[in-house]
């Protein structure tokens, strides 16, 4: 064969192809997530060029901005009707531009700007060496106790790092719940979840609990993401594709144009019950539900308080949002497979969650189990199958964030010689002692608690409305006993702090700086407003409940 004929050859077969269609991306309706990247690159790039004594506060201020600007992006976005008519699938068909993407968007950005003022707060520990300290190590590759830690806190380091992971895992949770293919659903998992592992691991006090806490939450962690990955492989192997729209025409059997390649797995039944069941466990663990729950109370009591507080709230909006659009986009012609299983999970975790709570003496563990319990009445309003049921989630779910992130900033104040004093024994006769401290905090207890007037019960009884009304009657009914029980040990701890007497070497309360303050005034702002008056508030989540397909 001659060079000639091989060269006509190679020629010849590149020539008729059709040329790779460049990607169109909507550079402006993503720009919520854009513009939270972008920052978390300069942030790293301030580690990198900026002097040490100057990082902490361009940190700070490019962080705020940032979320500040991406939050007005959201709004933008929803005010040009990206919320109602004008709803699409954006990105090549890999993130949804859609009510429930923006509303949970906007959620997570306000509760990562009251997350970055926790994180930023740096007047609560007596002044180290001359230098104020925060709640995170001086030094987090340091060995704890080491003469290489002592120096760095004796030089005054800050590990500033922190900010800029915190905005690559809001990154990430702006995605999550926005995305519409199940490969772009992993890879926001891990952007969102490898920082978090690590802002678990760097307090400054108990160093070792910390990471041990990082260390549990990232094994079992990769367990659930390699679980979410083989099922993500199972439903390919059973629609063929990863797009939420292919996947559901072909559970409904309504698909157009099989590729004759595919057509012999397609309609497996067995791949797509076992896909969808591990996908779903890959999210539950995220939401922290019974029987994936195991790590919530260890990871809650070890990393950071500051940390503590913002997964607590961000995780749960954004793992809830995922959840919701994979069984109301994806699966609704599988309803009757996947709703016995949620509404059994459902009630375990709302039971488990409450009776295991009241056996608990640290704070943090308590507020730990708490949200278990919660994740479980959320869960009601998902099994509701019914616009009613969305709405009612996105509701709960803006409502919780913000008492949580309040209830984790007091925890953070009330201290002694060794830190934060959260063992519940310390926080006798608090109210004696500092009388606002202890009513602000009575006030999200009761919150979490759902008594009237508070944001909790607004959220609960929008979530158990929307679940009878689906026909999950039974749910409710243990919904209700669940939430008698976990009132008990809320109003516990209120008793404890007003009517015990204060221990004479009780701890004492910190006066934080204008940051912390503005986290706790706005979490008792959002937690009366959304409880006297929700119903703008139930509007706005219900004109936002609807996905587009």
């Amino acid at each position: 064969m001659s060079a000639v004929a091989v060269h006509s050859l190679w020629t010849t077969a590149a020539d008729p192809i059709s040329k790779i269609d460049a990607p169109k991306i909507e550079y402006a309706q993503l720009s919520p997530t854009l513009i939270v990247i972008g920052a978390a690159i300069v942030g790293v790039l301030i580690e990198a060029f900026v002097p040490r004594k100057s990082r902490y506060y361009a940190q700070v201020f490019v962080s705020v901005v940032a979320l500040a600007a991406a939050f007005a992006a959201v709004v933008a976005l929803a005010a040009n009707g990206y919320g109602t008519t004008k709803a699409h699938i954006a990105a090549m068909g890999a993130v949804a531009v859609d009510g429930p993407a923006l509303f949970l968007q906007g959620t997570i950005l306000l509760a990562g700007v009251l997350g970055v003022f926790t994180f930023a707060e740096r007047r609560l520990d007596p002044e180290a060496h001359g230098n104020r300290v925060d709640s995170f190590a001086a030094q987090a590759a340091s060995v704890p106790g080491s003469d290489s830690e002592k120096a760095a806190v004796k030089a005054g380091f800050t590990t500033t790092e922190v900010f800029p992971l915190l905005l690559f895992a809001i990154g990430g949770m702006l995605v999550f719940p926005a995305a519409n293919d199940l490969l772009t659903l992993f890879i926001a998992l891990e952007v969102f979840s490898l920082p978090l592992y690590l802002l678990c691991a760097v307090a400054r006090r108990k160093r070792l609990m910390s990471q041990e806490a990082a260390v549990k939450y990232f094994l079992l962690g990769a367990f659930a993401s390699a679980f979410t990955l083989f099922g993500i492989a199972l439903l390919y192997g059973y629609a063929g594709s990863v797009s939420y729209a292919t996947i559901s025409q072909v559970v409904d059997g309504t698909i157009q144009n099989v590729n004759p390649a595919l057509a012999d797995t397609m309609g497996n039944d067995a791949l797509l019950l076992i896909g969808v069941a591990m996908v779903v466990m890959g999210l539950l663990f995220k939401v922290g539900a019974v029987p994936f729950h195991m790590w919530t109370p260890d990871v809650y009591q070890g990393a950071p308080t500051p940390v503590t507080g913002f997964m607590a709230a961000a995780t749960k909006v954004a793992a809830f949002g995922a959840l919701l659009r994979l069984l109301y986009v994806v699966l609704p012609g599988l309803r009757w497979d996947w709703r016995p299983v949620m509404m059994a999970v459902a009630i375990v975790t709302m039971l488990g969650g409450a009776i295991v709570a009241i056996t608990q003496t640290d704070i943090k563990r308590l507020l730990a189990y708490s949200s278990i319990a919660h994740a479980g009445f959320i869960l009601a309003g998902v099994i509701a199958t019914s616009p009613d049921g969305v709405s009612s989630v996105l509701f709960y779910l803006g409502a919780y964030s913000f008492v949580t992130i309040g209830a984790f900033a007091v925890v953070t104040l009330v201290r002694d010689a060794g830190g934060e004093a959260t063992h519940l024994s310390k926080w006798a006769g608090l109210g004696r002692r500092s009388p606002l401290v202890a009513a602000v905090f009575a006030v999200f207890l009761l919150a979490f608690a759902g008594i009237p007037l508070t944001s909790g019960f607004a959220g609960k009884f929008a979530v158990f409305k929307a679940a009878a009304e689906g026909g999950a009657g039974a749910l409710v009914v243990v919904g209700v006993i669940s939430s008698a029980i976990a009132a008990f040990f809320y109003i516990r701890v209120i008793v404890l702090m007003f009517f015990s007497e204060p221990r004479a070497d009780g701890p004492t309360v910190a006066v934080p700086s204008p940051l912390t303050m503005t986290a706790i005034a706005v979490g008792v702002a959002v937690t009366l407003v959304l409880g006297v008056a929700p119903q703008y508030f139930l509007d706005l989540a219900g004109q936002a409940g609807v996905f587009v397909r």
